[in-house]
């Protein structure tokens, strides 16, 4: 039997710092009228562009971790704004591809400022973004997204005996 430990648990300070970090974004990007779930999409897609990719909502999903089905949401939303465009891919016609418009890009751009500031902020008790202590701090966070996860066997609610009949 193991000792109860005394302060936090790892899962939960990862569940506190991703709620931090999503209200401070998402109060940060408030001016330029997008989410944290927003800029999530419109940065990736910034950055898939820059590689030469035009991705489908369902490649965009696998990227950023989202639900597919949030993510069509999110692009429509988007595309209402007049941020991205969706456009159906000649390849599939089942498939929506989605690209950042003109307007877009330069709300993203901003929105990257943005949040590379408050990521500065949030890194600079490791000594800031690019150090070895955040690196390694980096390379663990990707070691723990790296591990699958699957819940056990659901297990049955304890029912005494008398209560069942």
């Amino acid at each position: 039997m193991s000792k109860a430990s005394s302060g936090p648990t790892p899962g939960f300070l990862v569940w506190r710092l991703a709620n931090k970090w999503r209200v401070a974004v998402d109060r940060a990007l408030t001016p330029l009228g997008l989410t944290h779930a927003q800029y999530s999409l419109v940065a990736s897609l910034y950055g898939m562009r820059r590689t030469g990719e035009r991705p489908s909502q369902r490649q965009l999903a696998d990227h950023t971790g989202l639900e597919a089905l949030y993510v069509s949401k999110l692009a429509r939303a988007l595309e209402s704004s007049g941020l991205i465009e969706r456009t159906r891919d000649p390849r599939d016609p089942r498939a929506v591809q989605l690209a950042l418009t003109e307007q877009g890009e330069a709300i993203t751009r901003q929105a990257i400022e943005v949040v590379q500031e408050l990521l500065q902020q949030l890194l600079e008790p490791l000594g800031g973004l690019d150090t070895p202590r955040t690196r390694a701090f980096t390379d663990e966070l990707t070691a723990l997204l790296d591990t699958p996860l699957a819940p056990s066997v659901p297990m049955t609610p304890s029912v005494p005996n008398d209560e069942r009949t």
